[in-house]
């Protein structure tokens, strides 16, 4: 079935996979999050409460907690209350180790909301403040789910193509992998495919969309093919914990082979927007600085991250080896940063949203899925709510 987001399904990508591949998995760390002393009072500064923000803020995410996600975890008090049933977790927002006046809920999402799109989830449930978007989702869905997005949690996303350095080691790009007749593994559906089959960077013929999220395929080919996955997180499972491979990979960033979209996003349906403006207004600023925070200092949060993905037992692995690799991947690769052309964390570039819309206009026609006529870059992000004093440093 045609999927017009990129998908952000890699679930067993570091699960056990039965006898045919056997997995080397650390063992998660339990100990809860600390933010120190709860303060008595939210400052005037942090009251989302007096802002209007909803008593409790749902968050609802793309995938299953992990280190990508830090920023938004980092935003939960001491002691939240975990819930293993439905896949989220609740306690007060706080705001620079002060309390806010509202509470927080995180939501899990791919397996815990079977694989939906985090849109659907916004227009199924009104009680979701903000969910992750991305801009490929949000274009596909403008016409039938608008939603725009109000802050930019990664500046790149974090998916890949990757293949062995051992067995291909004059593939450097992407583009060399297209000069080849070698199988590419992939989700079916992918909008970015699409793209780099447009361009010619990959060949049509040699894309295979049976990709299940596994290794099994990729190491049954004995690393001939290529395959997709995630920077935070492949290359360092296939080298650690897939004993069946055990070596390092070598990898591009879809964004460095053109399709440069936003992941991630945090964002609102679009007739919600103007109702949510005061509380957005301190709510976002709140965000950012989260983001910073979780970075300078990720080990409570992705403490408090693998307690949840140990709570949740869903299938889902994942080490403290990979949350501490996604966070110095992400810093390594920009993923998590400020915008190059203003410096300021979580802003959106319209020139570059708008190259995007160009991009996938013609992808979501040639599929029958019709985008909002006229689309334009502010019909799917907004800036104004964005601190522009607020970076990483």
């Amino acid at each position: 079935m045609y999927r017009p987001h990129s998908t952000r399904r890699r679930a067993v990508a570091t699960v056990a996979v039965g006898s045919a591949l056997a997995l080397a998995v650390a063992g998660c760390s339990s100990a809860a999050k600390s933010a120190g002393p709860a303060p008595s009072a939210s400052s005037a500064k942090y009251d989302l409460k007096a802002a209007g923000c909803p008593a409790t803020v749902v968050i609802q995410t793309d995938w299953n907690p992990e280190s990508e996600h830090g920023g938004q975890y980092q935003l939960l008090g001491p002691n939240p209350s975990i819930d293993s049933s439905s896949k989220s977790v609740t306690g007060d927002l706080y705001a620079s180790g002060q309390p806010t006046g509202v509470k927080l809920q995180i939501r899990a999402g791919g397996p815990a909301i079977g694989f939906q799109t985090v849109t659907s989830q916004l227009y199924k449930d009104s009680s979701i403040t903000l969910g992750y978007l991305g801009t490929d989702e949000q274009v596909s869905l403008s016409k039938t789910q608008p939603t725009v997005a109000v802050l930019a949690g990664m500046q790149k996303s974090p998916q890949i193509i990757q293949w062995s350095p051992q067995v291909h080691p004059d593939w450097q790009t992407i583009a060399d992998i297209g000069k080849t007749n070698e199988k590419v593994l992939y989700f079916q559906g992918a909008a970015y495919m699409d793209y780099l089959t447009g361009k010619g960077i990959l060949k049509k013929s040699q894309i295979d969309g049976s990709y299940d999220g596994t290794p099994t395929a990729f190491v049954g080919s004995g690393g001939k093919f290529a395959t997709q996955g995630f920077a935070t997180s492949e290359p360092y499972t296939y080298q650690h914990e897939v004993k069946a491979w055990g070596k390092a990979m070598k990898y591009q960033l879809i964004a460095d082979a053109g399709f440069n979209f936003y992941q991630q996003a945090l964002g609102v349906r679009a007739d919600k927007l103007a109702g949510l403006k005061p509380c957005l207004t301190k709510l976002v600023p709140v965000m950012q600085q989260a983001i910073v925070d979780f970075v300078k200092n990720p080990a409570p949060t992705n403490d408090l991250i693998l307690k949840l993905v140990n709570s949740y037992n869903n299938g889902w692995v994942y080490s403290k080896g990979v949350a501490d690799y996604a966070v110095a991947t992400m810093k390594q690769l920009g993923i998590v940063g400020n915008d190059p052309t203003t410096g300021v964390l979580g802003l959106f570039d319209a020139t570059r949203v708008q190259q995007l819309i160009d991009i996938l206009s013609p992808i979501y026609q040639k599929a029958n899925k019709p985008i909002k006529t006229g689309l334009t870059p502010t019909d799917i992000v907004d800036n104004s709510f964005v601190d522009k004093t607020i970076k990483l440093p």
